[in-house]
């Protein structure tokens, strides 16, 4: 059996699409759909399809974040593999069979889906999200696996096996890049599949972009200066996501990636971008100190 857990809060909008998205996907065996939320509204709108459809199943959390959601979830869980994804993204057509296709190495523990971008790339932010999923994390990605090294899952779509997940801390900010370097931890392959791809609303504005990749990065640093994770772990932690990392892997696909010069222009600005977001958390994480609930703030403009 299979389990998938959609994560959601006051989002009772985007829910019904990405919930409609997942039942619609051909799972290669019996499965369960569990939609976790702390809010009224969304646990009404996917109660809907709890009553037509007998896979699904809603667990109202208590609203402490979205580690506590998770754990819940993981704690109800049936089946041998966890399928993880949001309330306010599109799993398209044929990608919970792909992601799944790895694990049938046994020595595959978790596989990462392909985020894909549903802004237009006419304007500067939606070039940024464009660019930043297709010549950033899929090109990484892909590189990475290929290697066999450490990659990061994307918490939008990833699969992991059930018996290798953690109980993850409440403070977790970053959720998948704390399952990642756990199951990495404990000697298993983290793999790939392009093919398996989700459709993901960026934000459209400055302040919102940094909002969340304050987040994410901040998270991702997190996890790996405190891992502590697990004192059994066969690998030491393997960063992901820092400014050095990035002009490595990133900065080649990135200049191949403009189609105009004004796309060029826009890539310049991003550039910029990252520096000011890394100074961001470096300030965040070093100077300021601050807790994982003051870093998290809701991006709207992403709903």
């Amino acid at each position: 059996m299979l389990t998938c857990i959609l994560t959601a809060a006051h989002e009772p909008d985007t829910v019904v699409g990405a919930i409609r998205g997942l039942l619609e996907q051909d799972w290669p065996e019996e499965y369960e759909l569990l939609v976790v939320c702390p809010d009224e509204a969304t646990a009404a709108a996917a109660s809907m399809f709890e009553q037509s459809h007998p896979p699904v199943r809603v667990l109202r959390d208590r609203g402490e974040g979205k580690p506590a959601a998770l754990n819940l979830a993981a704690s109800e869980a049936l089946g041998s593999i966890c399928v993880f994804t949001d309330g306010d993204v599109q799993v398209q057509p044929g990608a919970v069979s792909a992601l799944l296709a790895p694990l049938a190495d046994p020595g595959c523990g978790a596989v990462a889906g392909r985020p894909v971008s549903s802004n237009p790339r006419t304007n500067m932010l939606g070039y940024w999200s464009h660019l930043l999923t297709d010549a950033g994390a899929h090109t990484v990605r892909e590189r990475c696996a290929g290697r066999g090294r450490y990659l990061d899952c994307s918490g939008y779509l990833f699969a992991v096996r059930r018996d290798l997940l953690p109980q993850l801390p409440d403070d977790t900010l970053a959720d998948d890049a704390y399952i990642s370097q756990w199951v990495w931890g404990q000697g298993r392959r983290l793999a790939y599949a392009p093919e398996a791809t989700v459709k993901v609303r960026y934000p459209t504005s400055y302040s919102d972009w940094v909002l969340q990749k304050r987040r994410s990065a901040a998270g991702a640093s997190v996890v790996v200066d405190r891992r502590g994770l697990d004192t059994r772990a066969q690998r030491p932690p393997q960063p992901m996501r820092s400014l050095p990392r990035e002009a490595s892997l990133g900065i080649g696909a990135m200049m191949r990636y403009p189609r105009s010069p004004r796309e060029y222009w826009w890539m310049a600005c991003l550039l910029v971008a990252r520096v000011h977001l890394w100074i961001l958390v470096w300030v965040e994480l070093h100077i300021r100190r601050r807790r994982h609930t003051e870093i998290w703030r809701r991006v709207e403009s992403t709903k």
